[in-house]
C-alpha cells in the first residue's frame, strides 16, 4: 500500500481531512472496492435544531463514493448523484457511511452509498455516476498525495 505524504492535500479536505476545522472528519477503512466510514456530525453541520443540514448527508456520501472510486483504482469526480433521504441525520451520534463502486464503464463509474446509525437504521442513500480524471491529472494527484512520480 502506498504511504500518504505528511503534507497531503487530503488533510485539508472538507470530507475526510483532519486539518479542516469545519470539515466532516470522516474516518474511512477500505475493504476491496468498498469503503466504510465513521462520522460524528457537530453543531457546525446543523440544519434544523439537532439535525444535520440535508446537504451534509449528500456531502458525506459523495466523499465515501469518491473513496470507493479510488479503492476501485480510479481518480474520479462526481458527475451526478441522486440522494434519497429517509430520516434526518442526528448531530453528536456515531453514524456509519458505506459506499461501493459497482460498475466500471471505462470513463464512467457507478456506485452506491448509504448512511446508517450505529444500530443499522438507514438514514440516507445515494446512487452516483463518477467520471475518471484524465491520465495526466491522475498522475499529478498521485504526486501531490503520495509523492509518486511517473517516468
Amino acid at each position: 500500500m502506498t504511504q500518504e505524504r505528511e503534507d497531503s492535500p487530503r488533510r485539508h479536505c472538507y470530507g475526510c481531512g483532519d486539518l479542516n476545522p469545519e470539515g466532516l472528519h470522516v474516518q474511512f477503512e477500505i475493504e476491496g472496492s468498498k469503503v466504510k466510514g465513521i462520522v460524528h456530525l457537530r453543531g457546525v453541520h446543523q440544519g434544523w435544531p439537532g439535525v444535520a443540514h440535508g446537504g451534509i448527508a449528500a456531502a458525506v456520501m459523495d466523499e465515501a463514493l469518491g473513496w470507493a472510486m479510488y479503492a476501485a483504482g480510479a481518480w474520479a469526480m462526481t458527475a451526478r448523484m441522486e440522494v434519497k433521504y429517509r430520516r434526518p441525520l442526528p448531530l453528536g451520534e456515531e453514524l456509519i457511511v458505506r459506499a461501493e463502486a459497482l460498475r466500471d464503464r471505462g470513463r464512467r463509474l457507478e456506485g452506491e452509498a448509504s448512511i446508517s446509525t450505529a444500530s443499522g437504521e438507514v438514514l440516507a442513500e445515494a446512487k452516483a455516476v463518477f467520471i475518471r480524471v484524465p491520465a495526466e491529472r491522475a498522475r499529478d494527484l498521485d504526486g501531490s498525495y503520495f509523492g509518486l512520480v511517473s517516468s
